[in-house]
């Protein structure tokens, strides 16, 4: 939070969080995230006091029964967009690069790395499809940390050029005589019935019930204040200088 503060300066913020509830996605499909271990105790823990930091911190909380928090995070963006906003998601899940359209953009943060910020053109330049084929390119090619099976021998490489030649899913699976060499068609229509399923599980949701018009919270001298009491209570000595230091 300081280091977005400090080096993007947003005029405010929103978060989005998973609800405490299987999702639609773990309805369509047994196999979603099935192998995933629980989270441990240590984090659980963590996550407990974070919703004390985002009260301080002032920004409004977002959680949605069947849906994750990623399809909470697209649905905000979409609405701040439509009102004329610029959103900036900050996620280390790089499922949200299909909401780099427009004026939206996607701060993919990771453990151990500087974050990198996509727009639609950083999004084809590393994955060679548009943010809104990322579901077709990850129906093909799979992913393994949601356990989308994908389709055999077919990796990144390959699920792009398909995507950028038929379109994605739909029109692969419509001109599958066309698809060359002879065993990639066979590989695609071997897995054919599931190439829908696996896309629709790798589509972010946009309409997620938010409420009526949802908003973004600023982070003023008020929240400093709060901030900076719950900092010394949790004896966050050197993040203190840092809160101090943010230019308001």
């Amino acid at each position: 939070m300081l280091k977005l503060l400090r080096e993007q300066s947003p005029r405010g913020g929103a978060v989005g969080m998973d609800a405490p509830r299987a999702t639609f996605r773990h309805d369509l499909y047994a196999g979603y995230k099935a192998s995933r271990p629980p989270a441990p105790t240590p984090l659980t823990d963590q996550i407990r006091r974070l919703s004390d930091l985002l009260h301080a911190f002032g920004f409004p909380v977002f959680k949605v029964p069947g849906f994750e928090a990623d399809d909470v995070l697209a649905t905000l963006a979409r609405v701040f967009a439509e009102r004329g906003d610029a959103p900036l998601i900050v996620t280390g899940d790089l499922d949200a690069l299909q909401c780099a359209l427009g004026t939206t953009r996607v701060h993919a943060v990771g453990r151990g790395v500087e974050g990198r910020t996509y727009d639609t053109a950083a999004v084809v330049a590393r994955f060679g499809v548009t943010p809104e084929q990322l579901p077709d390119w990850k129906a093909l090619a799979g992913d393994p940390t949601d356990e989308i099976p994908g389709v055999p021998g077919i990796g990144a490489k390959r699920a792009s050029a398909l995507v950028r030649q038929f379109g994605g899913v739909p029109g692969i699976l419509a001109r599958l005589g066309e698809v060359t060499p002879p065993n990639v068609r066979a590989a695609l229509t071997a897995h054919a019935e599931k190439l829908p399923l696996w896309r629709e599980l790798a589509l972010l949701r946009m309409d997620a019930p938010l409420g009526e018009a949802p908003q973004w919270a600023p982070f003023d001298e008020a929240a400093r204040v709060r901030v900076r009491a719950l900092f010394e209570a949790w004896e966050f000595r050197s993040l203190i200088a840092r809160l101090d230091a943010l230019a308001l």
